[in-house]
């Protein structure tokens, strides 16, 4: 059964950091590309973050210089490093693996105070 848990999320003042971690099992992880998605309320779901099998990274413009995603594949755990936070990343971030298929988390509530 595959399971992707996120973790890390919380209440922070703006200018703060939090890293998120997503923890994977059932899946082979090396192999997969891994993402950060977030849902704002009233909003669509929009990428945060990308980093493939082989390591290439992608960010969001609204992110970019601020956030680093990282991957652990010993350690089956994919990470979000939020830096410089802002009141409008607040949101559920959602963790996703993807290769022949597609998996996600159940997501953790970020919020940041101003």
């Amino acid at each position: 059964q595959v399971q992707l848990v996120e973790s890390g999320g919380g209440l922070v003042q703006a200018g703060g950091s939090l890293r998120l971690s997503c923890a994977a099992s059932g899946i082979i992880f090396g192999l997969h590309a891994l993402g950060w998605y977030r849902q704002a309320p009233g909003k669509q779901r929009e990428l945060v973050a990308l980093i493939t099998s082989g390591d290439s990274t992608n960010y969001a413009d609204a992110v970019k210089g601020r956030f680093t995603i990282s991957r652990d594949n010993a350690k089956n755990t994919v990470y979000l490093q939020m830096n410089s936070l802002k009141p409008e990343d607040t949101a559920v971030y959602y963790c996703n693996a993807k290769w022949i298929m597609e998996y996600w988390g159940k997501g953790t509530q970020v919020t940041v105070s101003s």
